[in-house]
């Protein structure tokens, strides 16, 4: 390709699929920035995760295969699939510099492991390990006097350890978002003579919000709220006070760091127009899963939230913009997306042969953005184990063990119900899933369970973690589910 396209890949961390001041009906959501990319570029308002929490579904976005090929239904299953390609080893392949900004959480990484960026593709990597500090990073602090004053368990909890460049520990006394933030403006100025593929995973908006910089906190009014510290009681009490409904405060503390990403995301965009570069950069921005509610995220018109398999817990916040290739606009464009097709979709954008891409699970959804040709799925499936969902057209079946322990250990600790039982729904009449035709359908919940358990098999066929010669699963294992 003889001018391939920038690409900059933005994945936040729970924002809710109704916190965008563009949709939303509450004037304290601000996001300027993001409407400033749907109102150039594109949202697709059918998009999905293919899990409803972090970690496996970072693991799909990063190989562009469904998290299950490899064992991975929850975070004690969770991990890097390691015999797969990455998408920036594709784009390093095409001649692309590579950076890697922010969180890291694809399961119980170590220091030096393939899941860290500079092992599997990116050049340039600022990060932190979420999977070794209970799946979040602080915002403010990241040092080893940190780890010393909060103690080895808060340390922990509160994910305070220092950040990494390449393997090497680096500390930080800074507001994170701002930092990833300027560490990808350093590496996109730093690219001039090739394209990029910049990857940007802010922290924000998940909990705990309330650590703000002193002086946000105070022009926004808001008190300051103490972390916890080994000396602090049982943590399990305490977390029980910092979530939904029990925080004073904390849809102001989330809105709060909402809009600061949203800011830092905007001196990006006025940084690629100064240069010349918006024109021919394509950038996506979604979020891993769907908006908590326990950190006083908002959904919007999707029941459910993290952790669970409603619309809430598993369809996202997902804008797409690159006017040199008619990603543009500022309309939404029908059809279901999942998060899969970015790496087909954002490699054939970048001139990457076909047979790159083609043993991914996802599909090459370029042509539906640019109003060229269709695209999309007719059917997805997702599998936690103790929950499984299929959606197929508009048609929607979800079944929920409501008695198993992970169910009951949502519930209770994140004041999240997945609901129980098995619930059909249409979701073009019923986005809210609040009128179950199971018992009136009982044909259709049939085919839906024969197709879903013939998707297991697809999925699960002949894999385990091996792979091909070549990087791939075999043949057999990556055949599309129906259609």
């Amino acid at each position: 390709m003889s001018n391939p396209p920038n690409v900059l890949l933005i994945l936040s961390d729970d924002h809710g699929y109704g916190d965008r001041s563009r949709i939303s009906s509450d004037p304290a959501v601000r996001t300027p920035h993001l409407d400033r990319i749907a109102e150039s570029g594109l949202t697709c308002p059918e998009a999905y995760v293919t899990a409803p929490i972090c970690s496996p579904s970072r693991s799909a976005i990063i190989s562009g295969h469904h998290q299950r090929r490899w064992g991975s239904r929850w975070f004690d299953t969770s991990r890097f699939p390691d015999q797969l390609p990455s998408l920036a080893e594709r784009f390093g392949e095409l001649g692309y510099a590579t950076g890697y900004f922010g969180k890291v959480h694809y399961g119980p990484e170590q220091v030096g492991d393939r899941a860290c960026p500079p092992h599997h593709g990116f050049a340039t990597t600022f990060y932190g390990l979420a999977g070794q500090q209970q799946g979040r990073l602080n915002y403010l602090r990241h040092s080893v006097t940190a780890v010393d004053e909060y103690g080895p368990e808060a340390g922990w909890r509160m994910a305070v350890q220092p950040m990494l460049d390449g393997d090497d520990p680096v500390e930080l006394e800074r507001f994170l978002t701002d930092e990833l933030a300027d560490r990808a403006g350093t590496f996109i100025d730093g690219s001039p003579d090739r394209p990029f593929f910049c990857m940007l995973a802010f922290n924000a908006v998940h909990n705990f919000g309330w650590q703000l910089p002193p002086e946000e906190l105070e022009r926004r009014g808001l008190p300051i709220h103490a972390d916890w510290h080994d000396e602090d009681g049982a943590y399990a009490d305490w977390y029980d006070g910092v979530i939904s409904p029990n925080l004073d405060h904390g849809r102001d503390y989330y809105l709060a760091q909402l809009e600061l990403m949203d800011a830092a995301i905007g001196r990006l965009l006025d940084q690629l127009e100064s240069s010349g570069q918006a024109e021919n950069t394509i950038i996506v921005y979604l979020t891993d899963n769907g908006g908590s509610t326990c950190n006083y995220g908002d959904n919007g018109p999707l029941a459910g939230t993290k952790y669970t398999l409603w619309e809430g817990g598993i369809r996202v916040p997902f804008i797409v913009c690159w006017p040199a290739g008619g990603w543009s606009g500022g309309q939404d464009r029908d059809g279901v997306v999942s998060s899969v097709d970015l790496f087909p979709t954002l490699l054939a954008a970048a001139g990457a042969d076909a047979g790159v891409t083609a043993a991914s699970d996802g599909v090459d959804v370029g042509p539906m953005l640019s109003g060229t040709g269709a695209g999309g799925h007719d059917q997805l499936c997702w599998d936690c184990g103790f929950q499984w969902a299929i959606r197929q057209g508009d048609l929607k079946l979800r079944v929920v063990d409501g008695d198993s322990p992970g169910a009951v250990g949502i519930r209770r600790t994140e004041h999240a119900d997945p609901g129980s039982g098995v619930m059909l729904v249409d979701l073009a009449a019923d986005p809210g899933e609040t009128d179950n035709l199971a018992d009136r359908r009982p044909d259709d919940v049939a085919r839906l369970t024969a197709d879903f358990q013939d998707w297991l098999t697809s999925v699960t066929t002949g894999v385990s973690g091996s792979a091909g010669s070549d990087g791939r699963p075999s043949a057999r294992a990556t055949r599309r589910a129906p259609r």
